[in-house]
Formats: structure tokens, C-alpha cells, sequence
């Protein structure tokens, strides 16, 4: 029996210096539009998180005492993702992040494999952040630097738990 396709989840967060209609954002909130249609167009990929289907600038923020602005996406591969982020328009904005974000000290963004076909849920994605804060990398939660093979993670009990 052949292993179940896989594909690569990834969630990665951010907060705000502002708040997102403020002037000191409004660059940022400007390229989000052409940047999301990169992703969209972009070799690989499978689905990302929207807060809405009919205004593409709409950004998905949550308010936990500051401005959390959340990216969460499903890739074909961790190449896909690469190329994505790393190689078209994206590393320009992706450059000019302390403009627009406070910086981190705890990792702020978390891949994962996950069943070809399945979405996960924001609050999977959560706690697959929260798991690499408290763990370190490893199949179920890691980053490019410490990335683990998709057959790594046919095995765990999250990737059946998915086919389910």
C-alpha cells in the first residue's frame, strides 16, 4: 500500500506596530492584495486563510492584547513554499518586515504535513506553534532550518487522526 499524499501546512504570525488601518500600516495594507495573488498564482499551492472571499486586502487579525496578524496556508511541498516565499515578489515585502511588525523572540512561524485534501483548523495550526515553543522541531511541528521529511510524518498519530 502507497503512503497517502502529503502536503505542507504552514502558519506563521505577526503583531502589528499599529493598527492595521492606520497610516503607518497603509503601505503594508496596499501590498497585501498583489502579494496574496502571487501566493494564489504561485506553483504549489493548495489554500490559505481569508478572512473574506470578497475583499482580498481583508487580513485576518486577532486582538490578544496587541495586533496578531496571521498567515496560514497549505502547500503542495516545502519547495513550493520556498519558491513562494523566498523567490518571487513575496522576499521583497518579506524584507521590510520590522517596518510593519514587532519583533520576535519565540518562533513565530510553524510547518507541519498534513493529508493531501485536508484543511486544518486555525486552532490545529495554534497548537502546532505552541508545540514547537515548548518542544523544538520535530516531525509534527518544525521550520525551514530544522524541516522533516512528509514520510516522517505519514506514521504520526495527527496524519491519521486527518484521514480519518
Amino acid at each position: 500500500m502507497n503512503p497517502p499524499a502529503m502536503h505542507l501546512a504552514e502558519l506563521n504570525i505577526a503583531h502589528l506596530r499599529a493598527p492595521i488601518d492606520s497610516a503607518e500600516l497603509a503601505e503594508f495594507v496596499a501590498l497585501l492584495e498583489p502579494i496574496n495573488a502571487v501566493a494564489d498564482a504561485a506553483p504549489g499551492f493548495v489554500w490559505r486563510l481569508k478572512e473574506s472571499e470578497v475583499d482580498p486586502t481583508a487580513t485576518v487579525v486577532h486582538d490578544y492584547g496587541d495586533h496578531l496578524l496571521i498567515n496560514f496556508s497549505v502547500w503542495e511541498s516545502l519547495e513550493t513554499l520556498w519558491n513562494y516565499a523566498y523567490r518571487s515578489e513575496h522576499l521583497a515585502v518579506l524584507r521590510r518586515r520590522r517596518e510593519w511588525f514587532l519583533r520576535m523572540m519565540e518562533p513565530y512561524m510553524v510547518l507541519w504535513w498534513v493529508p493531501a485534501g485536508h484543511i486544518p483548523t486555525l486552532a490545529e495550526g495554534m497548537r502546532r506553534l505552541e508545540r514547537l515553543r515548548s518542544e523544538g522541531p520535530g516531525p509534527e511541528a518544525f521550520t525551514f532550518k530544522d524541516s522533516y521529511d512528509s514520510s516522517e510524518a505519514v506514521s504520526l498519530p495527527a496524519a491519521a487522526e486527518a484521514r480519518k
